[in-house]
């Protein structure tokens, strides 16, 4: 059986089990030296909002995880600057429904966008598919060297795409866009992106 667990997942699980003691008291635990400290400075969230973020990230997997680990292996995880997407399949809408509260619950949390759909189960193609289309999107988006591809978080679900993160501009978030749709299979794309300027990055998480 082929899950939807990714390489985002697998390192949140992997720094939950190695600093979970650390993140209570400092967020710069989370995030690794080297490379990944790099490629978080090089955003537009800044390396400290990147950590907050992959902190944000390992609490919300520990809380799916002590609840019902069909939520690692079918839903997935998104986060800019606290705003939290959720995609995925998962086989009930009282899932959908807990994930969605659970996200709720770690603290920093400022926004849950849910896109998660429910389905009894999907086929190896249809995972392989997705992934293919995520994988040639992203590939795109850093050839083009007008688009600062960093700054995007890209998942597809049953051939839509879902994108989360920063834009420089509405004409550098169309040109994703077209990416997109020029890609094939691509029956949708959901943008979740907002503007470097919007007036939410400075926002304080939602009181619980």
């Amino acid at each position: 059986m082929v899950s939807r667990v990714d390489c985002r997942k697998i390192s949140s699980i992997a720094v939950l089990i190695i600093f979970a003691p650390a993140l209570a008291g400092c967020v710069g635990a989370a995030v690794g030296a080297g490379a990944s400290v790099a490629t978080a400075a090089s955003e537009e969230r800044g390396l400290n909002t990147a950590a907050r973020d992959l902190a944000i990230r390992t609490r919300i997997n520990a809380l799916w995880l002590q609840h019902d680990d069909t939520l690692i292996a079918k839903a997935d995880i998104s986060i800019s600057e606290g705003r939290v997407l959720l995609t995925g399949v998962v086989p009930t809408e009282k899932l959908r429904g807990d994930a969605v509260r659970l996200s709720w619950q770690a603290s920093g949390v400022k926004e849950v966008i849910n896109e998660i759909e429910v389905f009894k189960s999907e086929s190896a193609s249809d995972l392989a598919r997705d992934g293919w289309i995520s994988a040639t999107l992203k590939t795109r988006l850093t050839l083009d060297k007008q688009v600062t591809s960093i700054n995007y978080s890209i998942d597809t679900v049953n051939r839509t795409v879902y994108l989360i993160g920063i834009a420089q501009s509405p004409s550098e978030l169309e040109r994703v866009r077209n990416h997109a749709r020029q890609i094939k299979y691509v029956r949708r794309i959901v943008s979740h992106v907002i503007m470097k300027d919007d007036p939410r990055r400075k926002a304080r998480p939602a009181k619980k």
